[in-house]
């Protein structure tokens, strides 16, 4: 199993050594660290699967690929050929990158497995708290928009596409999906980590309005 681990993280780290720094090798290692730390807790589910699934779950980003959400279930599958893993195995972690995507919050889930749910867990965890906002303003960043604009308030129910094309203030993807994260945790363990982050953000809330309107 180590070797499998190993070489996987060889291959995200070059794969992914020049990509935007919210979505980077760290956070991918962020989240492999965190879904192994829910497997541990949730007990019944295949560490392999689990690793594989969360180092390999952004090696092609659609947001960064003209919203193609085949390119990176076809690279991770490539990949996984040269591991000579078993079938079931390698279609599983596949399967995983194809569903872990949030996609809006409203797309019915067509594949469910207990190491798809730590996976996604893992990774929505990474999108709030401290670490959350700061990706969240680098990606904004990144896009060039802006921080916050009282006239354009949040759409708190978008389709796939209006999610994917949305160019909408960086404060207005707290409500459209951070906020929301909280109460769509899979595992009991992604649950307890969920609640001290959703805290967080809601004190940083606050925090950005009273300085916007010179409160504090």
């Amino acid at each position: 199993m180590k070797k499998y681990i190993s070489k996987t993280i060889n291959f995200v780290k070059q794969e992914l050594h020049d990509a935007e720094g919210g979505h980077d090798w760290f956070h991918v290692e962020r989240v492999w660290k965190t879904a192994c730390t829910i497997a541990q807790a949730e007990k019944n589910n295949n560490l392999l699967v689990v690793e594989l699934g969360a180092l390999l779950h952004d090696i092609a980003d659609s947001k960064f690929h003209n919203g193609n959400e085949e390119i990176g279930p076809a690279k991770a599958r490539d990949f996984l050929s040269s591991l000579a893993l078993d079938q079931e195995t390698s279609e599983h972690v596949v399967n995983i990158i194809k569903h872990i995507s949030y996609k809006g919050g409203n797309e019915a889930q067509t594949f469910r497995s207990p190491e798809l749910d730590i996976v996604q867990d893992a990774d929505r965890l990474d999108a709030i708290g401290a670490i959350g906002i700061a990706r969240t303003f680098n990606y904004g960043g990144h896009k060039g928009r802006e921080l916050y604009n009282p006239d354009i308030k949040p759409i708190l129910k978008m389709s796939k596409e209006e999610y994917k094309a949305s160019t909408a203030p960086t404060i207005n993807h707290f409500y459209e999906k951070l906020l929301l994260l909280k109460d769509k945790m899979n595992t009991q363990k992604g649950k307890q980590m969920a609640q001290q982050r959703h805290q967080f953000m809601e004190i940083y809330l606050q925090q950005f309005y009273d300085e916007w309107n010179g409160i504090k």
